[in-house]
């Protein structure tokens, strides 16, 4: 399909209630895979609602949320010829998108500066393990820290830079990063240990 000639909405339109009439969402995507634009114009009234809801939670940032929600629906009208039924629903399907996008958006954020690894640290002295945070903002060597950073895993790094420099609850990292509750906090509790250790921090 022509990408260029696909008039573009200049903002998300909330989700209306009770059911919509007529063609499905699903039938609707399959109808935008072969260009058809004003079945994206109703795909965007159906699902441009959820997608910003869902991306909100994860940025609580009006803005970027509606950035990021338009860049999904982008996606969706670029993508549309990938989509099939059978492997599930057209809002399912734009819900993983969203969550993709918005997920890759705080990762990016977060590695943008300097500054958010020591915030990170000194945001720490007000919630849960505090000894070790405020330890660790106290010996604060912006070298030392950003290497000690690294030695931790992936899910152990995204765990304590959600929870100490973005402050997100427990709840809510489990929930960006969909991973059980108990699990975020065994990460952070490891991820902060793991760093005192590397940082020749005592308790």
């Amino acid at each position: 399909m022509d990408e260029s000639a696909r008039p573009r909405r200049m903002a998300p339109v909330p989700g209306s209630s009770g059911e919509p009439a007529g063609p499905t969402a699903e039938d609707l995507l399959v109808r935008v895979a072969k260009g058809d634009e004003r079945a994206f114009d109703a795909l965007y009234d159906r699902l441009a609602g959820p997608v910003l809801g869902l991306v909100r939670r994860v940025l609580r940032d009006a803005a970027q949320s509606e950035e990021v929600t338009q860049e999904v629906m982008v996606e969706l009208w670029r993508t549309a010829t990938r989509y099939s039924p059978e492997r599930g629903s057209a809002l399912n399907w734009a819900m993983t998108l969203a969550h993709r996008r918005a997920v890759d958006r705080v990762r990016s954020a977060r590695a943008s500066s300097d500054r958010e690894v020591k915030a990170t640290f000194e945001a720490a002295r007000a919630r849960p393990f505090d000894e070790v945070a405020e330890a660790v903002a106290a010996r604060w060597e912006r070298s030392q820290v950003r290497r000690c950073l690294t030695t931790l895993t992936e899910l152990q790094r995204e765990s304590v830079l959600l929870a100490y420099y973005q402050g997100y609850t427990y709840r809510e990292v489990s929930e960006v990063l969909q991973t059980p509750h108990g699990t975020i906090k065994t990460r952070l509790r490891d991820g902060l240990i793991r760093l005192r250790d590397c940082l020749g921090v005592t308790a």
